[in-house]
């Protein structure tokens, strides 16, 4: 029962994401978020000053992670067997979100799919920071179709890989992380440094998921297009961890990504990543579908690593 705990979580954490999706009130991440956008308007009082705004910055991550993680570490100690499971599984459901990513996704692709342009844009706003009004039907789905294959390796896929390796503890902290990051990570005179160390943890624990992501997309759709692109077009991205995942993501559904893209701050020019063709409703339809694979994919290797393990201790 031991060895297959892992497994059975991962499980137990999935089907109660697509049978509920995320909780529609209290929800902890939101509760997390609200509780640091205070923080930081108390202590990020000097933005202009690189000592002072990094020490604060590093100060904001550890009173936010800090008691939340040797709670979710004592829990870890003190429950064992089925409710140890129980808890795990919902810890880890509340981290992921494959079914709204899904919702998410499919919000834009459809109305994109049925000619309504202007609730394609408001529903891409939702999802990603850029200006929507300005985007035309291929930069929504483009928009769109970067934000399921991004949010796959930080919302899915990340989050399995630390609760793999380290648990309930490793998941609750790489949540708290990314959220940090997604709040305070921005190249803005009030976040450069306060931000940074938030940033670059995030970077920190999404290495490796990042690349096994890259991976997974890889396997699932045109390898060697994914493959190559990964390979070509990744170190050319700012982010060390979505350049991987988008490049290779792109590639996997041949489809151009990147480029220009307009923000509110203006057009940010972005190297250009994937294929030849252009993104549609069906290329976020595309990545929605490469997500789900990804998870099938990834139950199924844990099954067969569990089984290894059992027959190895069998053996002995």
């Amino acid at each position: 029962m031991l060895l297959f705990a892992p497994l059975i979580v991962c499980v137990l954490a999935l089907a109660l994401d697509v049978r509920l999706g995320e909780p529609c009130r209290w929800h902890p991440v939101v509760g997390f978020g609200r509780l640091a956008t205070a923080l930081e308007k108390r202590l990020n009082t000097a933005p202009q000053d690189p000592f002072r705004s990094l020490l604060a910055g590093l100060f904001s991550v550890f009173l936010l992670t800090a008691p939340l993680l040797g709670l979710v570490i004592w829990l870890s100690v003190k429950l064992d067997g089925v409710l140890l499971m129980l808890v795990q599984a919902v810890a880890l459901w509340l981290a992921i979100s494959l079914r709204g990513l899904a919702e998410h996704g499919k919000a834009v692709a459809e109305p994109l799919s049925d000619g309504d342009l202007e609730k394609a844009r408001d529903q891409v706003s939702r999802i990603v920071s850029r200006k929507a009004s300005a985007l035309d039907e291929q930069g929504v789905a483009a928009a769109a179709t970067e934000s399921m294959l991004e949010n796959g390796a930080d919302a899915v896929f990340a989050s399995l890989f630390w609760f793999l390796v380290a648990g309930m503890p490793g998941v609750i902290l790489h949540r708290m992380v990314n959220t940090l990051d997604a709040m305070w990570g921005y190249r803005t005179p009030r976040f450069l440094y306060f931000g940074r160390v938030a940033a670059r943890l995030d970077d920190l624990m999404g290495w490796v998921p990042a690349r096994l992501t890259a991976l997974t997309y890889t396997l699932l759709g045109q390898r060697k297009l994914a493959w190559r692109c990964w390979q070509k077009q990744a170190p050319q991205w700012d982010s060390p961890n979505a350049g991987p995942v988008m490049a290779a993501g792109a590639g996997a559904l041949n489809v151009r990504l990147g480029g220009p893209s307009p923000y509110p701050s203006g057009v940010k020019h972005r190297p250009v990543l994937g294929g030849t063709q252009n993104a549609s409703s069906d290329s976020v339809d595309g990545a929605i579908g490469l997500v789900q694979r990804g998870v099938w994919l990834w139950l199924g290797v844990i099954l067969v690593a569990t089984a290894l393990l059992i027959l190895l201790v069998c053996l002995q």
